[in-house]
């Protein structure tokens, strides 16, 4: 019994020393982290002096303030006194579940070392938390900073979200994953977006896929570590039913479709947001498959090519790309 139980704490550690090698050194790298509240700012205004109440925020969010009030909620000061009025009661909500953002500038600390030790030249944006309508987006990306909507973040069973209004806006396949632990893996995709403009524009199904399959490629390297349930927004069943049935996903898939298909019925069949993916079981595959199995494809193209750089893996096109990883899971 010793000898297995010493065996093992071995084995346990050196994983743990190879899985630490993996990654790259970045304690040299320094990042400087700004986060904001944009909602502490817009909701502490008096709504009997509108115009005045909003000047600091104006000032203090110079980029943002103009897209939240002329995209968002409308500019005119009724429609601004009325989302305030309305939303006061997400606002105390949201506010009591995040008392603080230490904690997140602590993870983009952490993780942003990884992006520029990747790319150099990047330009870490400023941060902001906000809340807005729940049609606004969770992550807006703007051209100097990045915001955070805690609308979308309310925990998953953040009672709001079982609303009708709100149900058939966001159905429960969607909301389930309006929790704190997404928020970190968003952020970043909005970080990627910066980084790499996917080329899916009017490409056939499989490049599609590929495209969508290198987010979660720069994912890997930015989020080291992190569980690929929260990067893929897979639930851990249908995580492990994807894993294990990988080599069973793809025959059916190149059987069953035509993969330089651009028919935009057959590309959402399998790219984007879905309860499941049609063709398979219900109970267990998960919507998106089709960026889950362009993530493999890219990787066993990096697999092939060790001496490619991460940014020349994702700016590949790929066409190419599929055709060099000869990609045939079992």
């Amino acid at each position: 019994m010793f000898r297995i139980s010493f065996a093992l704490f071995f084995f346990i550690f050196f994983a743990a020393c190879n899985s630490e090698e993996s990654k790259p050194d970045v304690s040299g790298i320094k990042v400087e982290i700004q986060l904001k509240r944009f909602e502490e700012r817009f909701f502490g205004v008096d709504t009997n002096n509108i115009a005045a109440g909003l000047q600091g925020t104006r000032q203090e969010f110079p980029e943002f303030y103009p897209v939240f009030t002329q995209e968002f909620i409308g500019e005119d000061e009724s429609n601004i006194k009325a989302f305030i009025q309305y939303h006061r009661f997400l606002y105390d909500s949201l506010k009591k579940k995040y008392t603080d953002f230490n904690w997140m500038k602590k993870e983009l600390d952490d993780n942003l070392r990884y992006v520029k030790h990747y790319y150099p030249a990047y330009k870490i944006p400023s941060f902001f938390t906000y809340i807005g309508p729940f049609n606004s987006p969770g992550i807006a990306v703007l051209q100097n900073s990045i915001g955070i909507g805690l609308h979308q973040y309310g925990g998953k069973n953040f009672s709001v979200y079982s609303t009708p209004e709100i149900v058939e806006m966001y159905p429960y396949y969607i909301s389930r994953r309006f929790d704190k632990e997404y928020m970190l893996p968003n952020i970043m995709k909005g970080v990627i977006s910066g980084i790499y403009a996917e080329q899916s524009g009017g490409k056939p199904l499989i490049e599609q896929m590929i495209e969508k399959g290198k987010e979660l490629v720069l994912l890997d390297k930015f989020l080291p570590g992190a569980p690929d349930s929260v990067k893929t927004g897979f639930t851990t069943d249908q995580l492990k039913w994807t894993e294990a049935n990988e080599g069973n996903i793809w025959v059916q898939l190149i059987e069953t479709e035509d993969i330089y298909s651009i028919d935009p019925a057959v590309i959402q069949r399998y790219i984007g947001p879905a309860p499941f993916t049609q063709g398979f079981q219900q109970e267990d595959s998960p919507g998106n498959l089709g960026q889950w199995i362009g993530w493999k494809i890219v990787q066993k193209f990096a697999d092939k090519n060790p001496d490619l750089s991460l940014d020349q893996i994702v700016k590949t096109p790929a066409k190419v790309i599929y055709n060099e990883a000869k990609y045939k899971p079992r």
